[in-house]
């Protein structure tokens, strides 16, 4: 393809508006940072960081040509530490509520993920038994830590995140790659064929617990700070059996409440958390899905998704920020703001 086709094309154009746009949030956060210096805005800002090298990475190899050394830092980005960092900076703002019992279940679920893709890949044993063992290993870790010592969860998460990183760093860097790299032929978008099977049940946690705890942490942000209809009630419950009725609580409370958040939205009177989380929420929910597609040969929205998805979650951190003074103003509403402090 001729470069002056590719240089105009939106996989050129698409990925350089996402890389510039994350690191102008990356830099707000920084600044956040430096005058509140909370723990949660410095991993925030270095998961921006990462997304703004990822989208780098796919503009360069649109724009100028795909080689092994690029690939492998797509991948390795991308796969491993974008959503890992971005979902860790909102377990560590949560970390002194209940949420933690929602990290150790996704913890879990990266476990079920490995092997229920075992058997694509039936001679990676070992990496199936690492991403079991410390998959359920800190899931309990967590667990136990949200019942008796809340103020481990956050040093437990950073741990992981940072062993974890080095780990994948050693495996992509390091791996056997089956061609120089790989991209759909019909879109041109890269895909993670060319990396080894081991490598791949690895990245699979890595994204599948950043995201929820992105998502879902926005969520829960948003409901402590909506006003509540609360269908279902606090009860007095054995351990195990408390976490899981209060967990289906949230879910029931969050859906029966949005028509409260509506009238208070109308009204001026709805906290500024409320809309900037669920922005947040609708931002990391959207690449979630591209990149899921992306997995099964759907590449057409990827770079899209990754467009939308940062765009969302900067929205919700400029509502969230004291940069519009004290209130916002959503069209012809009005949201209050009732502290200063930043949105999940």
């Amino acid at each position: 393809m001729p470069s002056d086709v590719r240089q105009v094309s939106p996989n050129v154009v698409l990925p350089f508006c996402s890389s510039v746009v994350s690191f102008a949030f990356a830099f707000a956060v920084l600044a956040q940072w430096s005058r509140r210096r909370q723990a949660f805005q410095l991993v925030w800002a270095v998961g921006l960081l990462w997304y703004g090298i990822s989208a780098g990475t796919e503009f360069v190899g649109s724009a100028f040509g795909w080689t092994e050394p690029l690939y492998r830092a797509w991948y390795l980005i991308g796969a491993f530490f974008v959503a890992a960092y971005l979902g860790a900076g909102t377990i560590v703002l949560l970390a002194r509520t209940r949420f933690g019992y929602f990290v150790a279940l996704s913890f879990l679920f990266g476990a079920l993920y490995a092997f229920a893709i075992r058997g694509r890949y039936p001679n990676d044993t070992l990496s199936f038994a690492i991403v079991l063992a410390v998959c359920v290993a800190t899931a309990i870790a967590l667990a136990i830590a949200t019942a008796r010592a809340r103020q481990a969860v956050t040093p437990i998460v950073i741990g992981v995140l940072v062993a974890g990183s080095a780990i994948a760093t050693v495996a992509v860097l390091g791996a056997t790659l089956s061609a120089a790299y790989a991209v759909d032929p019909v879109t041109g978008v890269p895909v993670g064929e060319a990396i080894p099977g081991n490598v791949r049940i690895l990245a699979g946690p890595f994204n599948i617990i950043g995201a929820f705890a992105l998502v879902v942490g926005a969520l829960f942000s948003a409901y402590v700070f909506m006003p509540k209809k609360r269908v279902l009630g606090r009860r007095a419950l054995p351990p195990g059996v408390a976490q899981i009725y209060g967990a289906l609580a949230v879910v029931v409370n969050f859906f029966a409440s949005l028509p409260r958040a509506a009238v208070a939205l109308v009204r001026g009177d709805l906290h500024s958390r409320v809309p900037a989380t669920l922005l947040i929420a609708i931002g990391g929910f959207i690449p979630g899905v591209t990149s899921g597609l992306n997995r099964f040969g759907i590449t057409w929205a990827f770079f899209l998704g990754e467009l939308l998805g940062v765009l969302f979650i900067f929205a919700g951190f400029l509502v969230s920020t004291e940069m519009f003074g004290s209130r916002v103003r959503l069209g012809p509403l009005v949201v209050r703001r009732k502290e200063e402090a930043p949105a999940t």
